[in-house]
Protein backbone atom coordinates (compact mmCIF):
# COMPACT_ATOMS: atom_id res chain seq x y z
CA UNK A 1 0.00 0.00 0.00
CA UNK A 2 2.90 2.71 0.80
CA UNK A 3 4.03 1.62 -2.55
CA UNK A 4 0.77 2.25 -4.32
CA UNK A 5 0.31 5.75 -2.17
CA UNK A 6 3.95 6.72 -3.25
CA UNK A 7 2.95 6.18 -6.92
CA UNK A 8 0.23 8.65 -6.51
CA UNK A 9 1.91 10.87 -4.66
CA UNK A 10 -0.27 10.50 -1.41
CA UNK A 11 2.33 9.10 0.67
CA UNK A 12 3.19 12.43 2.69
CA UNK A 13 -0.39 13.07 3.61
CA UNK A 14 -0.14 9.44 5.23
CA UNK A 15 3.21 10.74 7.20
CA UNK A 16 2.34 14.27 7.73
CA UNK A 17 -1.24 14.81 7.49
CA UNK A 18 -3.13 18.25 6.18
CA UNK A 19 -2.29 22.08 7.81
CA UNK A 20 -5.12 23.05 9.27
CA UNK A 21 -5.50 26.54 9.45
CA UNK A 22 -7.00 28.83 12.12
CA UNK A 23 -10.58 30.10 11.34
CA UNK A 24 -10.19 33.32 11.72
CA UNK A 25 -7.05 33.58 9.20
CA UNK A 26 -8.03 34.95 5.74
CA UNK A 27 -6.43 32.90 2.95
CA UNK A 28 -5.58 34.33 -0.14
CA UNK A 29 -6.99 32.41 -3.85
CA UNK A 30 -3.88 30.70 -4.26
CA UNK A 31 -3.95 29.65 -0.25
CA UNK A 32 -7.49 28.63 -0.21
CA UNK A 33 -6.75 26.48 -3.77
CA UNK A 34 -3.90 25.38 -2.27
CA UNK A 35 -5.79 23.73 0.74
CA UNK A 36 -8.99 22.37 -1.18
CA UNK A 37 -6.35 20.36 -3.32
CA UNK A 38 -4.84 18.91 -0.09
CA UNK A 39 -8.05 18.19 1.46
CA UNK A 40 -9.23 16.58 -1.84
CA UNK A 41 -6.00 14.31 -2.20
CA UNK A 42 -6.48 13.28 1.76
CA UNK A 43 -10.07 12.12 0.69
CA UNK A 44 -8.78 10.46 -2.29
CA UNK A 45 -5.71 8.75 -0.03
CA UNK A 46 -9.01 7.49 2.79
CA UNK A 47 -10.40 6.14 -0.09
CA UNK A 48 -7.81 3.93 -0.89
CA UNK A 49 -6.81 2.50 2.76
CA UNK A 50 -10.50 1.69 3.04
CA UNK A 51 -10.10 -0.27 0.05
CA UNK A 52 -7.35 -1.93 1.04
CA UNK A 53 -8.54 -3.10 4.62
CA UNK A 54 -10.41 -6.09 6.03
CA UNK A 55 -13.96 -4.92 6.72
CA UNK A 56 -13.77 -6.16 10.65
CA UNK A 57 -10.79 -3.27 11.10
CA UNK A 58 -13.04 -0.74 8.33
CA UNK A 59 -15.43 -0.27 11.21
CA UNK A 60 -12.86 0.61 13.84
CA UNK A 61 -11.11 3.36 11.34
CA UNK A 62 -14.29 4.94 9.72
CA UNK A 63 -14.43 7.49 12.51
CA UNK A 64 -10.67 8.62 11.50
CA UNK A 65 -10.44 12.33 9.94
CA UNK A 66 -7.73 12.43 8.06
CA UNK A 67 -5.22 9.77 6.08
CA UNK A 68 -2.76 10.57 9.06
CA UNK A 69 -4.90 9.16 11.38
CA UNK A 70 -5.59 5.99 9.65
Amino acid sequence: MENFLRSKEYWTLVETGIAELASEIVLTEAQRKTLEDQRLKDLKTKNYLFQAIDCAILKTILKKDTAKDI
